[in-house]
This record gives C-alpha cells, sequence and structure tokens, in this order.
C-alpha cells in the first residue's frame, strides 16, 4: 500500500464542504479519516493505522476486506450489477436460502430491505396486517433505526424529534445493574420486568397490539444480555394475548454473539426476525426481514403493500452469499464464541478488577460492555467529559473504539485474534489508568 499525507486533508476539507453528517451539529465536526482496512485495523491515508474495537457500527463481522467477499461483489457486478425486485435471480435466492437455513424451523421466506431500520419497517408492517391491530410495543432502552415506525418504537433520545408515526408504546425492560423494579438478582429482574410488560399490554387493551419488537440483546443501549427466563416469557405473553413476537437481531445476529442469531441461545422462537449488518458486515448496504411460515402464508392470496427499488439488490445478495459461505468454512462464528468465552470474558473480568471505575462488565461473543461508574456505590455514571478524555486516549494509542454514553462497547470482529485482543486490553487498561 502507498501513503499519502496530503489525502487527509483533501478528504477533511471534501468533508466539511459537502457532507452532511447523521445525529450531529455539523459545524464543529472533525472525523476521522479512514483510507483501507484489512481484518481488525483500519489506517489513514497517512498510515496511522488503528485496531478496529468498534467494528464501525458494530457490523463489520468477518473483517475489513474479506477477499471472499470483495471477490463475490466483484464477480456479480461483471455479470449484473443491478436488476428490479420484481424478478427472480439466482443470486438473490442463493442468498435467501442460506440466511433461512440460519433461522429457526419454520421460516422459509426472506423480505429484503436496504439496512436495519426498514426491516424493522417491514417487520412492524407485517406484524400490523397479520393481527389486523396497530399498537407496537418496544423497550425504552433500544434502537430500531431512523424510519418512520423504526425511530417512533426506538426508546433512547433521537425518538424524541422524530416521533411522526403513530400507534407505539414503551416499557422498561430487564437491566439488572441499573434495575427499575428494585430487583437484586437476574430472576428477580425477569419475573418483575415480565409483569410490567403484560400490566401495560393489559392497560393498553391486548385486542389493541400488534406486536412486540425487542432487541434480542440491546446493543447501542449498552449490551444488555436478557436474564435467565424473560425472553421466553416474553414469547409466552405474546402468545397468550395473540401478538406477533418480532426480535430485531439487526446488530446481534450472524455471529455477534459467537451464534447465528443471539436468540438461540434463549429457548425463544419469534414470528419475525429483522436482520441486516452482520450478514455481510457492511460491504453492501442490505437488511431484511425472516418470515414465520404462519405469516407468510397470509400473503400466497393478499396483496403486501411494501416494496423497495433495491430490494435483494444482486451485489448486496452476492455480498451475502461470499459473507456466510466464508463464516460456515472458515468457523468464525466458532471463533467469536471461543474469544467471548476464553479470552474477553476473562481480561474484561480482570480489568474491572483492577479499575474500580468499571461498575459491571456484560456480554457475551464479541459483543460487551464495561459500564464506567463516578462512584462505586450511587453508580453514579462517569462525565461525558472523562469520557470522552478516554476515547481520545484510546485513538492516540491506536485503538478505534465503541464509545457510547458513559460505556466502552468492547465489540472486535468476528474474525478477532487473542493477540488482538491483548492488545486492545492493554490499551484499554493503559487508558482507564488514566484516570487516577
Amino acid at each position: 500500500m502507498t501513503f499519502d499525507n496530503t489525502l487527509d486533508a483533501r478528504t477533511l476539507a471534501l468533508d466539511s464542504a459537502h457532507v452532511f453528517h447523521s445525529w450531529s451539529a455539523q459545524g464543529a465536526l472533525s472525523p476521522l479519516v479512514i483510507a483501507g482496512g484489512l481484518g481488525s485495523r483500519v489506517w489513514d491515508h497517512a498510515g496511522t493505522t488503528y485496531l478496529d474495537f468498534s467494528s464501525q457500527l458494530v457490523n463489520v463481522n468477518i473483517g475489513h476486506q474479506h477477499p471472499a467477499v470483495v471477490a463475490a461483489i466483484t464477480e456479480q457486478a461483471g455479470l449484473l450489477a443491478t436488476i428490479g425486485p420484481a424478478t427472480a435471480n439466482l443470486t438473490r435466492g442463493e442468498a435467501a436460502r442460506r440466511i433461512v437455513e440460519h433461522a429457526p424451523d419454520g421460516f422459509e421466506k426472506v423480505f429484503f430491505t436496504n439496512g436495519g431500520a426498514d426491516a424493522n419497517e417491514n417487520a412492524i408492517r407485517l406484524a400490523r396486517l397479520h393481527a389486523g391491530r396497530d399498537k407496537i410495543v418496544s423497550t425504552y432502552r433500544s434502537y430500531h433505526g431512523n424510519t418512520g415506525a423504526a425511530i417512533a418504537s426506538t426508546g433512547d433520545w433521537r425518538r424524541i424529534p422524530n416521533e411522526y408515526a403513530r400507534g407505539h408504546v414503551h416499557v422498561f425492560g430487564p437491566y439488572l445493574y441499573r434495575s427499575e423494579f428494585w430487583a437484586t438478582t437476574p430472576e428477580q429482574e425477569a419475573e418483575r420486568a415480565l409483569h410490567h410488560l403484560e400490566r401495560v399490554i393489559q392497560a393498553e387493551g391486548p385486542e389493541s397490539i400488534a406486536g412486540v419488537l425487542l432487541e434480542t440483546i440491546p446493543g447501542t443501549a449498552g449490551v444488555l444480555v436478557p436474564p435467565p427466563g424473560y425472553l421466553a416469557g416474553v414469547r409466552a405473553i405474546c402468545d397468550t394475548y395473540g401478538i406477533v413476537l418480532i426480535l430485531d437481531e439487526v446488530m446481534a445476529g450472524f455471529g455477534r454473539t459467537g451464534r447465528w442469531f443471539a436468540f438461540d441461545g434463549y429457548d425463544v422462537t419469534p414470528d419475525l426476525i429483522t436482520f441486516a449488518k452482520g450478514v455481510n458486515s457492511g460491504y453492501v448496504p442490505v437488511g431484511g426481514v425472516i418470515i414465520s411460515d404462519a405469516i407468510a402464508k397470509q400473503f400466497d392470496d393478499q396483496v403486501f403493500p411494501g416494496g423497495l427499488t433495491y430490494s435483494g439488490h444482486p451485489l448486496a445478495a452476492a455480498s451475502i452469499v461470499g459473507a456466510l459461505d466464508a463464516m460456515a468454512a472458515e468457523g468464525i462464528v466458532e471463533n467469536a464464541a471461543r474469544i467471548g468465552r476464553d479470552v474477553l470474558a476473562p481480561a474484561l473480568a480482570e480489568l474491572a478488577e483492577k479499575h474500580a471505575v468499571i461498575g459491571d462488565v456484560r456480554g457475551e461473543g464479541v459483543f460487551w460492555a464495561l459500564e464506567l461508574v463516578a462512584d462505586a456505590e450511587t453508580r453514579e455514571p462517569l462525565p461525558a467529559a472523562q469520557m470522552g478524555a478516554l476515547k481520545k486516549t484510546m485513538l492516540q494509542a491506536g485503538l478505534l473504539p465503541f464509545v457510547q454514553d458513559n460505556r466502552i462497547h468492547v465489540v472486535p470482529p468476528c474474525v478477532v485474534t487473542d493477540d488482538e485482543v491483548a492488545e486492545a486490553i492493554d490499551i484499554y487498561d493503559r487508558a482507564l489508568s488514566t484516570l487516577g
């Protein structure tokens, strides 16, 4: 590779002049320049290299520039770069087949979208049409995307200036470290969160509720691993009241937890599964809804009133085929499970023993969070200024971190090695040591 210092300056100048960034006040931005990447590392035009423990937006599961995925896209571009969704296309069919092979029994159909937000949008549409009801129940600690119904289902601050969609109800999900239910054990947290959910459903009127939409493991909200029995309990409540259960696997799916789907570890089968991110590691924009046979059958004779110009785009489909085949052949999901169990879990626990600022460690696979607190007893979150200083220190040390609120999310690609984890842990350790 050839490096050129002048290209970083040109990149920033063009960005400042012409690119409008998401979730940002534009005037104060100075984004990190990224020119290339390989595996778990990225670099700028000057050759400054970073170990990517953010996986960008927790989506580059297979790592940067995996040759099998690049080759699949290149081959498809030479054969057929685009075709409309009303056609039948071999690559699209092969992508759908590979996806449902990892889904539970009773799921044979995939509706392709352009990303995770419109996957959730269309899952909500399917739930409403199937149930003949309107309301969607989701949690306050969640993120489901920035389109009409998806952002209204989201629980965090981004929902509030964007609430244009109708029929959304929010509840508190389980989060034992900051329990809304005065729980002291995982069992109490699950039981009380389920009671809360059922009471809200009863108060809203079960006959008005089409679906419950949950991230299997809420990601941006803090890698909130559900306590034992919670998701199975949600399934039971949905069954009692005839409600469609949608599990959002956009961030947690396709290897992130060390399983093909996160829900595989929680004794639950949803009615609709949304996906994006890890299915092809974001190499080409794509997402979708995996539809249970019972819901799909309804539309054998009834028109489904939804569609997208780029649904099942051939380049996106090829990237899925390349990614899923490589993940299976190379044991990448198994690597994520091993790294989480044998490397990250003990290393992060050791960090927490050493640094009192770490109030909680939680996660699985390559999907972890360190929650940082100013006071271990009161659990007061570490202030934003200190989180910002930590992020700067980690970047200067050559680590690209995922910092959200008072947390460091430890979310490397599923292909990360033991040595790369050790390198990152050392940087986290040194950065946390600067807090005194």
